[in-house]
């Protein structure tokens, strides 16, 4: 595809005739194909919230935070093909009730809907069952509303979200459903910004910023709200649509207080399965599963609306303080994983699966060194000594690369003076000789 056709793909306006193949193979990676319009929607964002408030629209931990936990949901696909195509295949191939043409605008068109409604539905669902939600609460976890938050995903949610997709495969043809399913989710990123007020009659038919501002509101107005993909219209159909009103106040009912992607991907399971153990009854066990997020016993199934916090305009966001040289440092670094990721992404054809798990398991220890640095947590500059020393081994013995050959001789350099850098700094928190 041409940067132009990606470019419309973002924004779901790539026509029948552009986007149509006859198999699922022959439909390129447009998500893949889009990180450098992100990264250019990205600082168009801070430039254009520059000019408009005279200030960033966003936190350097809690963007690093989003991104990480974006990278870290894609880290699967490294190892195992999509379940939503495979599980679509399989149907399509042994249960398909009849074939509708690939190349016919109107089929185009359908799944469309159908890829939308899907989505529709599957994203209300996990609102609404507890399981669900535990995994879906990761991308609402974000106290900011950005390009940054757009990125922030579940690992988890893929291995449930492909059932919602599944009776389209007894009709629509693989390749369709391939374009859709990326289209849809490229249109979701840019609606993620504050900058974008108001579309005007493109608000009644369309998903927009505005839309999806109140849906990662946690007012009690913009509770379960708007759960449209590209489409607002089924939000107006079943009664789940709500207009933006007062200033959204973002994030979770009950925020998380973290940017440890790990620990904000596995602490909502744990929460369910201590609350499981802890509630009497088989029957109360299972609803503690499958009902909402705000049930407990002798509540509606999904919870008491007086329940939910009240929003004063006050509350402030999770930020701890660190000195202005460790963002630099995270920035830097952050930079040189995405270089990994990048670059194991374009060669994973050519790996052995001992060094794709090697730098998978490299890529979320710094992740996670990351975060812990970002809350200034206690023992944060040990780990990041240790990664540091781990990077040396396993970059001297080949099994880390990055794509641009150039810089491989300034990584092992940097690498060895932070290794060190990094030990002083835990000396000096644990002394208390200045603030780390």
């Amino acid at each position: 595809t041409s940067p132009g056709q990606q470019l419309r793909a973002l924004f779901y306006v790539l026509p029948p005739g552009e986007s149509s193949f006859r198999t699922a193979e022959e439909v390129p990676n447009y998500v893949e194909k889009s990180i450098p319009f992100f990264i250019a929607f990205i600082g168009l964002e801070f430039a254009v919230s520059w000019i408009q408030k005279r200030e960033l629209a966003g936190r350097i931990n809690d963007g690093i935070s989003s991104l990480s936990l974006g990278i870290l949901s894609r880290l699967p696909d490294v190892l195992f093909r999509s379940i939503d195509l495979i599980s679509y295949i399989y149907i399509w191939n042994n249960y398909r009730l009849f074939e509708l043409p690939w190349d016919s605008p109107w089929t185009w068109y359908l799944t469309l809907l159908g890829v939308d409604f899907a989505y529709y539905c599957f994203h209300r669902m996990s609102h609404e069952v507890n399981i669900l939600w535990a995994a879906h609460q990761v991308h609402h976890s974000s106290e900011d509303y950005n390009l940054f938050t757009a990125l922030r995903q579940s690992v988890l949610q893929k291995y449930t979200s492909w059932i919602f997709n599944l009776p389209m495969a007894l009709f629509i043809p693989p390749s369709v459903f391939a374009v859709h399913l990326q289209f849809n989710l490229l249109y979701q990123f840019w609606i993620h910004t504050e900058v974008i007020t108001n579309l005007g009659p493109l608000e009644w038919i369309l998903n927009t910023p505005s839309h999806h501002r109140v849906h990662h509101g946690k007012n009690p107005y913009c509770i379960d709200k708007n759960y449209g993909g590209t489409l607002i219209i089924w939000d107006r159909i079943f009664g789940t649509f709500e207009a933006e009103d007062a200033k959204v106040v973002y994030g979770l009912t009950h925020p998380v207080n973290s940017f440890d992607p790990i620990m904000l991907q596995l602490r909502p399971l744990a929460c369910i399965w201590n609350t499981f153990w802890a509630t009497p009854g088989f029957c109360n066990k299972l609803s503690v599963i499958f009902k909402g997020p705000g049930w407990g016993p002798g509540k509606p199934r999904l919870g008491l609306p007086e329940e939910i916090p009240v929003i004063t305009g006050k509350e402030v966001p999770f930020n701890p303080s660190v000195p202005a040289y460790l963002n630099c440092y995270a920035v830097v670094h952050f930079a040189v994983i995405v270089d990994f990721y990048t670059e194991l992404l374009g060669s994973v054809t050519t790996l052995s699966q001992g060094t794709i798990l090697l730098r998978i398991g490299f890529i979320i220890l710094s992740l996670t060194s990351f975060g812990l640095l970002m809350e200034n947590r206690p023992k944060a500059g040990t780990l990041e000594f240790l990664r540091c020393l781990v990077f040396l081994v396993v970059y001297r013995l080949g099994y880390l690369r990055s794509q641009f050959a150039s810089l491989s001789y300034a990584y092992e350099v940097r690498y060895l003076f932070l290794s060190v850098f990094a030990e002083d700094l835990e000396k000096a928190r644990n002394t208390k000789h200045f603030y780390f």
